[in-house]
């Protein structure tokens, strides 16, 4: 499955869909921080959702209920993929060793990463 980036915008909509699983705009707007975005605003972005092919909707009347056509851990995988190839040349070892220098993981935390390692390795 190929799965198109998604801006900032767009993945705090389909963080409020993969929440609610099915919903309306007015929903959606509802979930969302103040100042809340316009109803206008949010539909357009939810049409380019469409267009992407990470969006699908049933249609109630002129009324639309929208729900992910992707999996937030489909989602992930994509950008910790992209993330992975972009910052490390998708090396796991590279990552490791920057967020270890980087102060962003502590000893117990590697510990907690080792003891996964070695339970994928049974």
């Amino acid at each position: 499955m190929d799965i198109k980036d998604l801006t900032k915008v767009e993945s705090q909509l389909m963080q409020v869909l993969w929440k609610l699983n099915r919903a309306f705009v007015k929903e959606i707007i509802h979930e969302l921080p103040d100042p809340k975005p316009a109803y206008s605003t949010v539909s357009t972005i939810i049409k380019i959702l469409e267009k992407k092919g990470v969006v699908g909707y049933e249609a109630f009347g002129k009324t639309h209920r929208y729900y992910p056509l992707i999996s937030k851990e489909d989602y992930m995988r994509h950008e910790a993929d992209k993330f992975l190839g972009n910052y490390f040349s998708n090396s796991v070892q590279d990552m490791f060793s920057f967020f270890v220098s980087e102060k962003k993981i502590d000893l117990k935390d590697a510990e907690q990463l080792l003891k996964m390692i070695d339970k994928i390795k049974d």
